[in-house]
């Protein structure tokens, strides 16, 4: 990964956000600090559309299940939602007790996930109905850190994960078309702090292992990247069709040319049981074979593998130096009782005895 293999020229300011559509192939959306969305046809590697609708910097961008409907956050404070490609916002709240800054689309529910701050400075999230947003269906407090929050919502087990930057634990809800709608289920604890989180897609999980989630996580004080898994535990062996209803594969369900021509198209679903693999219970166990040797000039080389590395060449180093040392003190030990033999004999030969 040296070179690109398409450069797009279109922001007149650095850009900040970039979303794949979510049911059509080579269609890219990016926001920039130009307070512009652009939507990219990279079968001709050119802007076809433009949103100019936002007054500052867009913080977030998500899509519905089909694409058809676009939800933004500003830093102006208010959330949009957009029909993508005429420009048109439907909808608009301006959030002044509740400031956005990221935004999730909760699947087909037709409600909106928000996470922001309130006006005393403690993060909050709120739930919107898309079709309404004058106000928020309800609103919670989470905490008072100063971390932005990331929702991550799976349509699939309806579970809505929160994690902040900076934290180390990660919140998980389960999110219901009914009264209370939000219900905390627990969380996950870590000593280290995350300053940003990827997610596998769901062909990825192991499905063996009841894996319906999987983060990955960003810890910059050990400089690497960390994977956690949201496992079910079951005990059944067999393969578990309520936890994996079919779900988004990775084919495309429209071109660029059906989506710009008005097309709407719910995406192409996929069954996870073909990934799935029973465990066995069957231990390999590693065979017994006899140690061969490969001399050339007096030295085996199996025996003799030369260094690869600096780190092996100093383990070698000191191997040598402690087998040395104990050679050394062998070889004393031999002296001293070479010189007792020799005296002991010595004392016999004049003894009166043996004269």
């Amino acid at each position: 990964m040296t070179e690109a293999l398409l450069v797009l020229h279109g922001h007149s300011r650095r850009v900040g956000l970039v979303e794949w559509h979510p049911t059509t192939n080579n269609i890219l959306f990016s926001a920039g600090y130009d307070y512009k969305v652009l939507i990219w046809n990279l079968d001709v590697g050119e802007p076809v559309k433009m949103i100019d609708c936002h007054t500052d910097v867009v913080l977030c961008m998500s899509f519905n299940t089909d694409g058809s409907l676009l939800s933004t956050t500003c830093k102006d404070k208010r959330l949009r939602v957009i029909e993508p490609r005429s420009g048109r916002v439907l909808q608009e709240a301006s959030c002044k007790n509740h400031r956005v800054n990221r935004v999730v689309f909760l699947g087909n529910m037709k409600r909106l996930l928000t996470t922001g701050v309130s006006r005393w400075n403690t993060r909050q999230i709120a739930l919107w109905d898309q079709e309404d947003l004058s106000m928020p269906m309800i609103e919670e407090e989470i905490d008072g850190l100063s971390g932005l929050l990331f929702p991550f919502y799976d349509a699939d087990t309806h579970m809505l994960y929160l994690a902040g930057k900076g934290d180390g634990n990660i919140r998980y809800y389960e999110i219901s078309s009914e009264k209370p709608y939000l219900s905390y289920l627990m969380e996950f604890r870590s000593p280290a702090p995350q300053k940003g989180l990827g997610v596998m897609p769901k062909h990825g999980l192991d499905v063996s292992a009841c894996e319906v989630f999987r983060f990955y996580k960003l810890v910059t004080l050990k400089g690497l990247i960390e994977p956690i898994s949201m496992i079910v535990p079951r005990r059944s062996d067999s393969y578990q069709e309520d936890i994996y209803p079919m779900t988004p594969g990775t084919e495309p369900a429209l071109t660029p040319d059906e989506w710009l021509g008005g097309v709407n198209r719910d995406p192409v679903l996929m069954s996870l049981k073909e990934g799935y693999k029973k465990s066995s219970k069957m231990v390999f166990k590693v065979p017994i074979k006899e140690k061969k040797s490969v001399v050339v000039n007096g030295i085996d080389l199996l025996e003799n593998v030369p260094p690869r590395t600096e780190n092996e060449l100093l383990r070698m180093f000191f191997r040598q130096q402690d087998e040395i040392r104990r050679l050394r003190e062998e070889l004393a030990q031999k002296d001293v009782r070479i010189r007792q033999l020799q005296l002991e004999l010595k004392n016999w030969r004049n003894s009166p005895k043996n004269c």
